[in-house]
């Protein structure tokens, strides 16, 4: 229970409507709410508008992170990458493209200077690949980043909406060390996927886990409501003898006692973990 944590943003108020951004007003109030509420593990996020803004991209905001982490005992190993998806720099030509390129490079290069051992690229709606040649230029873009990786001990961990045989297949083509997958129990159940058969394809490969809930074919919502097989899901877990972490990227709170809910869903979990 010590790897279960949370993405940032879910200790902060909606902002405008999304259920999920960076939460520019409060990030720095999520630390001491989630040590009182004993939570001690946090997924980043990035968003591509006002990126160097962000401050895992300024010098004086990673001394403020670094500041905040040990004051609260809150430890940071992972960051959902949202603007890859917002902005996926396969999906783009000529000067954007090498922009875009200097962004990941540069977002790369913070999360070291953080300990920020996990990258989530997210390769869903908008980042989606749409062809064989995005493909291959993601694929001749992050294989160039594997020395950088390697060097200090980083992996870019792939979010997918690829049925479990195709994704097994796609993440053979990269270094076993330095890329993974990042599993989203709710993403897979609104798509229709066999948790059983996802970790059995490809479960060697999972360096991250999203514990979300989601309708077939639906949203997010709260856990134990849609139609994740959580049994399932912890029990392939727990079988591969997975050592990472475990980010609740839940529904939001309606009325607003966001650790509240957290709370409420780390006992869920537990009490699943507890049956296995």
């Amino acid at each position: 229970m010590n790897r279960l944590g949370f993405m940032q943003g879910r200790l902060s108020p909606v902002i405008n409507g999304k259920i999920q951004c960076f939460p520019w007003s409060n990030w720095k109030d999520e630390f001491p709410i989630a040590s009182e509420g004993g939570f001690y593990l946090m997924e980043w996020t990035l968003d591509q508008e006002n990126l160097y803004e962000n401050p895992l991209m300024t010098e004086k905001g990673r001394t403020l992170i670094k500041g905040l982490k040990e004051k609260y005992n809150i430890k940071i190993e992972s960051l959902t990458g949202d603007c890859f998806m917002q902005s996926p720099f396969y999906k783009s030509e000529g000067p954007q493209r090498e922009e875009l390129l200097k962004d990941l490079i540069n977002i790369l290069k913070s999360c070291a200077l953080v300990n920020i051992r996990y990258v989530v690229i997210p390769l869903v709606d908008n980042g989606r690949p749409e062809n064989k040649k995005q493909e291959a230029l993601l694929f001749e873009a992050l294989l160039k980043l594997n020395e950088f990786l390697d060097a200090n001990e980083m992996s870019i961990v792939f979010e997918s909406e690829l049925p479990p045989q195709e994704l097994k297949n796609f993440i053979r083509k990269f270094p076993k060390k330095t890329f993974g997958i990042n599993y989203d129990s709710g993403n897979s159940s609104s798509l229709g996927f066999d948790p059983a058969e996802e970790f059995d394809a490809y479960g060697e490969r999972i360096l991250n886990i999203h514990i979300k809930d989601r309708i077939l074919g639906g949203t997010t919502v709260p856990l134990g409501t849609g139609n994740t097989d959580f049994k399932i899901v912890f029990k392939k877990i727990s079988e591969i003898d997975y050592k990472g972490n475990l980010i609740l990227q839940t529904a939001r709170a309606d009325d607003e006692n966001h650790i509240g809910a957290l709370k409420k869903y780390k006992k869920f979990v537990h009490n699943i973990m507890d049956r296995l």
